[in-house]
């Protein structure tokens, strides 16, 4: 899947400046899902012009810079729903941590265990910011079905999240009981 996609199907919702897919968007709506930084956005959005799928108007402004606007087209919207009925396949998982963790048994359990103990720091800031996010749950009947498809999305985030801290926690207490290798082969 590519930045291009996500940014149509954002303008599908309703037009938007670069400025306001970055603030309302990406950094409070979707950075779950799919981060990304406003200069990725910006050669995204011209990426998208150049090949029809989206337009940009100019806004005068008298008292700001002039802003753009953009939208999506009829073949933006043609192809925003056909990449929607493909299947996509499995993601590449790039886990610099697990990595890391592959190549440990060199380092002492406490060096170890600061590296977990930091990750788990992280995943838990991600999950508390995740269950911010006000969603009607999945049960309620008052939810429409953007909403509805939104929840399940978040729901499958929170319940990643939740996995990885419970096995972060594992991962140190299984290092916090290992023994020690010498010294003479620890790296600190």
């Amino acid at each position: 899947m590519s930045l291009a996609y996500v940014i149509l199907g954002l303008l599908q919702q309703q037009e938007m400046t670069g400025y306001d897919l970055k603030t309302s968007c990406f950094d409070q709506c979707i950075a779950h899902l799919w981060p990304a930084d406003q200069a990725q956005i910006y050669r995204t959005l011209d990426k998208l012009v150049e090949q029809g799928w989206i337009t940009c108007t100019i806004e005068i402004q008298h008292d700001r810079p002039n802003r753009k606007v953009y939208s999506v087209t009829e073949s933006g919207k043609a192809e925003f729903a056909r990449w929607l009925g493909i299947h996509q396949p499995l993601p590449t998982v790039r886990e610099p941590l697990l990595v890391q963790l592959h190549f440990a048994d060199q380092l002492a359990n406490e060096t170890i265990i600061h590296l977990l103990e930091q990750q788990l720091a992280v995943r838990s800031k991600k999950l508390a910011e995740c269950e911010t996010i006000d969603l009607p749950s999945l049960g309620d009947e008052s939810a429409n079905r953007e909403q509805v498809m939104q929840r399940l999305v978040l729901e499958l985030v929170i319940r990643r999240e939740e996995t990885y801290i419970d096995w972060l926690k594992t991962a140190i207490d299984v290092i916090s009981h290992q023994k020690p290798y010498p010294s003479h082969y620890q790296i600190l």
